[in-house]
């Protein structure tokens, strides 16, 4: 199983030549953030230097027509996205950029050994978010060490594709260009949604609102273009995917209740164990008889821990009280887009507040 962060690198200037304030910045911050935010401003540099018009590479008789032909439906996406989806698109998403690895970059998610409240880290201009991006994953797997040692449950994952929330034009990368249709699609629709609605620091709203803007555009996507087999085949595959993401609901609540308990460290310790064990095995169950997916088996075969459960609560929590609100206001994007946005500036508990109501059946 793949899982898409957006990765955010928001304290680079739009002008990357231009490294200045930055630096000044890096040195009032202390050691860590100087190694951070280096290797930030070195990875962003690196891909914007790379970066290749999309109409050049197709007009080029020596680029392979398979990527010729992914890269035109890019286009076709993008402007789908901008014209019926009313998503600012902008410059986004006009250029190419293949980098010699599977993913973009790393993500770093980590938890207390006993809860499920993510550590979280502040950025410039963005606010805190649950999870701590690198270009390289060597420098992903040695920050994860040291908060491990830290007594941290941790949790490393590759990201394809991440937004810069406008401070750039986005390209596509060749780390997710070969992608299904569908998938290529929503993967583009979830990013340029970003740039719609946005609130600094709330990870949950930021990621599950860019969700339910991908599920209905890749409705939207099909329905136009009258392909009902490959809508099926979609939702056969979203079926499997929100039937995962109820399973992992399912054992974070009882990890909930089981970090709540007063009892001691060495008895929450075997509790917590056996319940990851039973997640796993309801999972087994699963594919025996039928029901399971393969494409979450390799979830399921990295360590587990609370670190991996907040990787998949983030982008799923809040994804129904979109859709009603969606649905409230009769499909209306501009309006639902209007309305996210003034949620999005709203004090965190106010927003959660009527997030919650939107939940209550």
């Amino acid at each position: 199983m793949k899982l898409r962060w957006t990765f955010s690198n928001c304290n680079l200037l739009k002008n990357y030549k231009i490294y200045f304030l930055p630096v000044l910045c890096l040195f009032l911050m202390g050691c860590q953030s100087v190694r951070y935010y280096g290797q930030a401003i070195r990875g962003q540099a690196d891909i914007l230097r790379k970066r290749t018009s999309i109409e050049k590479l197709i007009a080029d008789q020596g680029v392979p027509e398979k990527l010729k032909a992914r890269l035109r439906l890019v286009l076709e996406i993008r402007r789908f996205a901008e014209k019926e989806l009313q998503l600012p698109a902008g410059g986004h998403y006009l250029t190419y950029v293949g980098i010699d690895r599977p993913y973009v970059a790393w993500n770093v998610f980590a938890a207390p050994e006993f809860s499920l409240e993510p550590r979280t880290w502040r950025y410039p201009f963005v606010g805190c978010a649950a999870y701590r991006g690198y270009f390289a994953e060597k420098d992903a797997l040695e920050y994860a060490e040291e908060l491990k040692g830290e007594g941290l449950d941790v949790h490393v994952g590759g990201v394809e594709a991440y937004s810069t929330l406008g401070w750039f034009d986005d390209p596509v990368f060749s780390s997710f260009i070969m992608r299904s249709e569908a998938s290529l699609a929503g993967l583009v629709f979830h990013e340029l949604a970003h740039q719609a609605a946005f609130a600094p620091g709330d990870t949950t709203f930021n990621e599950s609102f860019a969700v339910a803007v991908e599920q209905e555009g890749v409705r939207r996507w099909f329905e136009s273009a009258g392909k009902k087999d490959a809508y099926a085949a979609y939702l056969k595959r979203r079926d499997c995917s929100d039937r995962f993401t109820q399973l992992v609901e399912k054992y974070r609540v009882q990890l909930e209740t089981l970090y709540g308990k007063d009892i001691g460290d060495a008895e929450k310790r075997e509790e917590k164990a056996r319940t990851f064990a039973a997640l796993k095995e309801e999972y087994g169950t699963w594919k025996r008889e039928g029901k399971g997916c393969a494409g979450y088996d390799s979830w399921f075969e990295q360590p587990a821990n609370n670190a991996l459960i907040i990787s998949v609560s983030v982008y799923n929590d809040l994804v129904p009280a979109f859709e009603r609100l969606l649905l409230k206001n009769g499909g209306d994007l501009r309006k639902f887009y209007g309305e996210c946005k003034a949620l999005a500036g709203k004090p965190e508990e106010e927003r959660q507040e009527r997030l919650r109501k939107l939940l209550t059946p």
